[in-house]
């Protein structure tokens, strides 16, 4: 008999479930909340976006726009694609960071590019991406809805000025190049900076590209196009890892500031522009693609910007103390980097380039899991906090940090048993030695240890973000980036020049563990508890549970360590340290009857067996 339920005849999809299905599944493990009404919202939620993490620029992107959180419903039925995209992004990113590794290497020559290629995103997330994000992607996308025009005239006006300003703010920012080196590298040798003002030169005007790319993102999503925005990265990784290859070609590893030409120079400032000049224009092709024609106007009294800007007050505030908090690890770094080379220990790689390529490390598996988290997280609380239920809205948080926790958990701990093997088998080649490339694993261990405060602070701003709180946020970071900037500066003084790069993960988390005590604190009286003693118990039971494999995998490191070489040494212990220890944590887990993993098994094996 046929069945004519077209439910039935559909083919199931054996895709991997998505993270607001996982939320679901675990809420359906777990008994149901008692109401507990009387949330109000300090500020609608929507008029708030999400800043992502601003202590992050660089070119591997933002995963979290300020339109995740102004137009939840459309990123929820696209997060396939931002899933796919992101990891797309962050693959080609890896890779872009692997070829400069071989072409600059993590001495002087890379610290003076690295640090040229970070001001321009630094300005511009200080002096306008913080405020497109924060609150004109939001006010773009209400008034899309609310105006007679589609929101028309609103748009042509954002965009008109938007390209102005990053056209002022370009221009002054080349003209200043030498002394904003001054402000992040002020201990940089002689060739260094100069090396470092001519590279800023060029890769100063990125900052139109980026804002031009920020802006047409923006008016992107809210049209309900998502695939450009997460995908056109991925062009910029790869003019960036041609450009670096050619330069390697052409001035071949173990290039010195000294030993660089201006050719040279020229190569590498002018192609990492283009790699951000090719991913705007993709952007822009693909806005007018959906029906944009630029219409010039500045016509901007009475469009409401004025007061979107002025509510931007308080998340502006955080973004400033986020920067300084940049400013400050970029300072310690660069000197720690010139103080090894003049103490002849430049060869383990202690400077800002050795630090930024761990630190991209470190912040992989919050991109790729807990980003994703994030994204269904956001809708779904701004929902509980319009309906003023707490206990929603707790619940969700809880969910949110335990289920991110089943994968981080195994995650960091992998990371420190196996960052120097990792860093070296990616890493040592061409202009970075295997010192180098140890440097960086020893800097990733003490960074994977942060992982878990790093993840609980960026859940519990969404927290906020989701009651319209942007006050509190910025309050916290005020005490929080005092503790960071304290120890971090206190290294110069207290550790050798090359630990100095290896203590500073620990300044950084202590700006995640102050501010998540901070932010739990606080938020605990509002929402009458955070189900601490459960996420507690799971953070406990996950670390037990990972103990075997990470013996294992220490142990493996021993064995296949004893191998000639460096290469099938790493290779072979991360190959079978990694599997036989995933396996023993999922053994483990189970048998400890941490339910979260075996909700979280259960749902990916079901979803996988279907026909």
């Amino acid at each position: 008999m046929l069945d004519d339920n077209p439910e039935h005849t559909k083919p199931r999809s054996r895709r991997l479930p998505m993270p607001e299905e996982m939320l679901d599944a675990v809420e359906r493990s777990e008994p149901a909340t008692e109401p507990e009404p009387g949330l109000v919202p300090r500020h609608d939620p929507s008029d708030v976006g999400d800043l992502g993490t601003a202590d992050r620029p660089g070119e591997e992107g933002n995963e979290i726009g300020g339109a995740a959180h102004s137009a939840p419903p459309n990123l929820m039925r696209s997060s396939a694609i931002m899933a796919v995209g992101t990891v797309f992004s962050r693959a080609t990113g890896f890779i872009r960071t692997i070829v400069l590794a071989a072409a600059l290497g993590t001495q002087l020559l890379g610290d003076a590019y690295q640090t040229a290629n970070m001001v321009p995103f630094a300005v511009y997330d200080l002096l306008i991406g913080g405020l497109l994000a924060s609150v004109l992607v939001p006010f773009l996308v209400k008034r899309k809805k609310q105006d007679a025009d589609g929101g028309e005239a609103t748009e042509q006006r954002l965009f008109t000025a938007t390209v102005l300003a990053l056209l002022v703010i370009s221009v002054l920012a080349i003209l200043a190049a030498e002394w904003l080196i001054r402000i992040y590298a002020g201990e940089f040798t002689a060739a260094q900076h100069e090396v470092a003002v001519t590279l800023a030169r060029f890769l100063l005007a990125q900052i139109f590209f980026i804002g031009a790319s920020g802006i047409a993102s923006a008016m992107l999503n809210s049209r309900n196009r998502f695939g450009a925005p997460m995908w056109a990265p991925v062009l910029n990784n790869i003019v960036i890892i041609a450009v670096g290859a050619m330069f390697l070609w052409v001035a071949g590893p173990g290039s010195t500031p000294g030993s660089v030409t201006e050719a040279d120079l020229t190569l590498l400032g002018l192609g990492t522009t283009f790699g951000q000049l090719a991913q705007c224009a993709v952007l822009i092709w693909a806005l007018a693609a959906a029906g944009f024609r630029w219409r010039p106007r500045l016509d901007l009294r009475g469009s409401g910007l004025g007061e979107a800007v002025r509510t931007a007050s308080w998340m502006m505030l955080y973004i400033g103390v986020a920067q300084a908090g940049l400013l400050v690890t970029t300072n310690v770094a660069t000197r720690a980097g010139v103080r090894a080379a003049e103490a002849g220990e430049a060869s383990a790689g202690a400077g800002i380039t050795a630090y930024q390529y761990a630190s991209q490390l470190f912040q992989l598996p919050y991109a790729v899991i807990a980003v994703s988290v994030i994204t269904a997280l956001l809708p779904r609380m701004s929902a509980h906090v319009a309906e003023g239920r707490k206990d929603l809205v707790r619940s969700d948080f809880s969910r949110g940090f335990r289920l991110s926790s089943v994968l981080i958990v195994p995650i960091s701990v992998a990371l420190v048993v196996f960052a120097v093997p990792f860093c070296v088998l990616v890493y040592a080649r061409g202009s970075t030695s295997v010192e180098d490339a140890q440097g960086i694993g020893a800097i990733l261990m003490v960074f994977a240890v942060m992982l878990i405060p790093f993840t609980l602070f960026q859940l519990l701003l969404r927290v906020y973000y989701a009651l319209g709180d942007t006050r509190t946020p910025a309050l916290i970071a005020i005490p929080a980036e005092v503790a960071h900037a304290s120890v971090a500066v206190s290294l110069l003084f207290a550790a050798p020049p090359r630990f100095i790069v290896v203590g500073l993960p620990v300044a950084y988390g202590l700006y995640y563990i102050v501010g998540s005590v901070l932010a739990w604190l606080l938020l605990r009286r509002r929402l009458n508890g955070l189900d601490g003693r459960r996420m507690l118990r799971t953070l406990v039971l996950l670390h037990v549970a990972a103990v075997p494999s990470a013996i294992f995998a220490f142990a493996m490191n021993l064995t296949f360590g004893l191998l000639p070489g460096v290469v099938w040494s790493s290779l072979l212990s991360m190959a079978v340290g990694g599997v036989v220890g995933a396996a023993l944590f999922i053994l483990v887990a189970r048998r400890m009857g941490v339910t979260e993993v075996t909700t979280f098994l259960d749902m990916v094996s079901t979803r996988l067996l279907r026909r």
